[in-house]
């Protein structure tokens, strides 16, 4: 029989045959299904499922929960009422002993695609209920976007909504320079699920009316081959060198537009006199980007040039504002974008994510489908996302986060479920130490994941195709019912289910189901999207009926106006939301907050480590660490998809030929990669459409430490530095990271 189901890849038919899945088909709406669906076809099944409820014995054996075994401990399952009893009665104490900042309630919004059971929702609003907790803000993604960007244009949502569209892009742009290039394998994924994979028919689209490609990246293949995109190959972290180069050309050859600047923007002549080295003496030309970046000062020039004289696209991977100083090249972006005058005009200026995920560069109507409330958070307390292990190892500790001090909580008890940070965050060997802090972790998990491993209680959790529930995102027009696939495995409860179970016996049970079952839940969402409909003029179908087509597609509307045309247009009575209603190169806000690693402008800053810079000397290559191709971040990686691009059950690290002989590496061999941060294993292939000392092995395969502080799995967070971007966004610094490799030998 077949099924309906929704992924964060996308919506699938999923045939099933007597309680086992046979088949993962996209679905026909979809024009490029994703093919990260076949994880479903053995991951959701997989041996690795948590059967029944599970204590830490350590945790259990002694008053100070053996805190130090917390991930080399084994586990004795419990009956279901036995571990809730316990696990309310731990989450009341550190309340009443501590206080609710005491407890951080972890998670993150990748879990699943519907709309009710979102582990993120689930688990805040049973918190709320009992008082609140400390949050993390902001995303491992787009911290540093999040966090500059509504200082200089306008909100991170309203970029990521409204930006310029491929079809704009096709019909407007003659040259679109994509720093960080346009990796199509991330565009597979969107959060809140995705319908129609468009992103290569949009490249395609904008190749095919005669726009021209150039790939700004230390790798190749961060754009199609088929783009015949012009590779401009400069070093990692050094974006914001090669683009004050460019700007540089634009003014001394006065190639820019000088009414655009002093009409639409704010603080050109500070900036300028930074550019030209009068403010520092040191003139930001081609020569001094070229020592920094790699590339040539001709190519530089050549380029600069071509970008004033074309109706130019700017873009910028997300990547790029992941590594130390991540503010800076997004800002630097929008700059040179003020200078060229083109921003507002259909197809032109600056845009980021286009290789990020599979909405991005959409013109699909937006529509806020209802939510699963969670409420408020009482205590109003939130931590930047990746400072997690500060705040774990540092208690009482301030820390600089855009303009204002957060002073740390000491954290007694973590609580997550939908997410897992041994993927997501930095130093995984630092995340470690803060990890087991805590009295207690208590952990919701379908599978035995390295999160589940690491926690003192653990409750089974069911997956998407075990249960009902009704995929809708705010930058997707289909609305899709989710049906339940298979039966629950093992001993599994909903997340739902289980935050009903807790919330009963801490007293706050009626105010958590609030009198609805799972199914009534669904039907209420419907019908709060149905009202949210009329007042936008369009009739949503009733429950029933969209439950039997499984599929709804809300109208068209007429076509978008250009992002910022209006701005354009008249800055005065359309003014940005920024203190200055302008493009804001030069931001007093930031300037006054007096931070030495983020000034009033776009700056180079010199990052804690670089090739050609600092530690370069040490650990002479380059390791970037790109989403995986054949799985969402770390989710189902045991499965036969995901480990078909592996060797050896370890994650592949790419790097160039040349670079590889040097250290008599053959491909496939087992090599060990290092630096004083940790190690991992990883087998070798060769891959020399990428500069010679730069290296690549993909995120989320499953963290297993050994007994040196070595990953065998491959997981490049032992080596990444839990650095944030700068004190005004705190993000993470991932993609700064110097190694070294060499043969592996047991």
């Amino acid at each position: 029989m077949q099924y309906r189901t929704a992924t964060q890849w996308g919506v699938f038919d999923v045939t099933v045959s007597d309680g086992v899945i046979q088949r993962v088909d996209g679905i026909q709406q979809d024009p490029d299904p994703a093919a990260i669906g076949q994880t479903l076809l053995d991951g959701v099944q997989h041996a690795s499922r948590i059967q029944r409820p599970a204590i830490r014995k350590g945790w259990l054996a002694a008053a100070h929960r053996n805190r130090k075994l917390r991930g080399n401990d084994s586990f004795v399952d419990v009956p279901w009422d036995e571990a809730l009893d316990m696990a309310a009665q731990e989450i009341a104490r550190v309340i009443a002993e501590k206080g609710n900042k005491s407890i951080y309630a972890g998670s993150y919004g990748w879990a699943s695609a519907g709309r009710f059971h979102h582990a993120q929702s689930q688990l805040h609003k049973f918190i709320n209920l009992l008082g609140g907790s400390t949050r993390a803000m902001n995303s491992y993604s787009t911290a540093a976007a999040q966090v500059i960007l509504p200082h200089v244009v306008a909100p991170w949502s309203e970029i990521e909504l409204q930006q310029t569209s491929w079809d704009e892009i096709a019909q407007g742009a003659e040259l679109m320079v994509a720093f960080g290039g346009i990796p199509l394998r991330n565009t597979q994924v969107a959060y809140g699920g995705i319908t129609e994979h468009q992103s290569q028919g949009g490249l395609r689209g904008a190749l095919a009316a005669g726009t021209k490609l150039v790939n700004v990246s230390p790798v190749s293949h961060d754009m199609p081959a088929w783009s015949q995109a012009q590779w401009v190959a400069a070093r990692p972290g050094t974006d914001v060198a090669l683009m004050l180069g460019l700007a540089y050309v634009l003014e001394a050859e006065n190639l820019l537009d000088r009414t655009f600047l002093e009409s639409h923007c704010h603080g050109y002549a500070t900036f300028c006199r930074y550019l030209l080295g009068e403010a520092d003496g040191i003139a930001k030309s081609p020569a001094w980007a070229a020592q920094i970046c790699g590339v040539d000062a001709g190519v530089i020039e050549q380029l600069a040039r071509e970008m004033a004289h074309k109706k130019t696209f700017i873009t910028a991977a997300w990547s790029l504002q992941r590594a130390h100083h991540g503010e800076q090249p997004y800002w630097m972006l929008v700059v040179l974008a003020a200078m060229l005058g083109q921003i507002g005009l259909p197809g032109c200026g600056f845009g980021f994510g286009y290789g990020a995920e599979g909405f991005i560069g959409s013109s699909w109507r937006r529509f806020n489908w209802a939510t699963f409330s969670k409420g408020m958070n009482p205590t109003r307390f939130a931590i930047p996302v990746a400072r997690i292990t500060d705040m774990l190892l540092n208690p009482g500790a301030d820390v600089d986060y855009d303009g204002r001090k957060i002073t740390y909580p000491e954290i007694d008890l973590i609580y997550w479920a939908g997410g897992n940070p041994f993927h997501h965050h930095q130093d995984l060997n630092r995340l470690v130490e803060g990890w087991r802090k805590p009295s207690t972790v208590i952990v919701n998990e379908p599978w035995w994941t390295p999160t589940a491993q690491w926690a003192d209680i653990v409750f089974p959790a069911t997956t998407a195709l075990e249960r009902e529930d009704i995929c809708a995102s705010s930058h997707d027009p289909y609305a899709h019912a989710m049906q339940q696939a298979l039966p629950v495995q093992h001993d599994a409860c909903s997340d739902h289910e289980i935050f009903a179970g807790l919330a009963a016996r801490l007293d706050v049970g009626e105010a958590f189901v609030e009198g609805r079952n799972e199914q009534d839940w669904l039907r209420h969402m419907w019908e709060k999207s149905a009202d949210k409909a009329r007042t936008e003029g369009f009739e949503l179908p009733e429950f029933d009926a969209f439950w039997r087509n499984r599929i709804y597609k809300i109208p068209e509307q007429s076509a978008r106006k250009t992002w910022l045309a209006d701005f354009r247009a008249d800055p005065l009575n359309n003014p940005l939301n920024t203190p200055s209603g302008k493009l804001e190169i030069f931001s007093d806000a930031i300037a006054g907050f007096d931070y030495d690693d983020c000034p009033g402008h776009p700056t180079w800053l010199e990052p804690f480590e670089r090739l050609g810079g600092h530690n370069s000397e040490k650990y002479k290559l380059h390791l970037l660490t790109p989403q995986p191709e054949k799985r969402l971040h770390s989710q189902m990686d045991p499965s036969a998809h995901s480990h078909s691009g592996k060797v050896a059950g370890k994650e592949v690290l790419l790097m160039h030929s040349t670079t590889a002989a040097a250290r008599n590496i053959r491909q496939g061999d087992i090599v060990r990669i290092y630096n004083d941060r940790g190690a991992c294993l990883a087998a070798v292939g060769f891959d020399d459409n990428r500069l010679a000392d730069v290296v690549s092995l993909p995120t989320g395969s499953w963290f297993k430490r050994l007994d040196d502080f070595t990953d065998a799995n491959g997981n490049p967070n032992v080596l990444t530095a839990d650095v944030g971007t700068s004190k005004l966004a705190q993000g993470p610094s991932a993609n700064t990271c110097l190694v070294e490799v060499e043969a592996y030998t047991p």
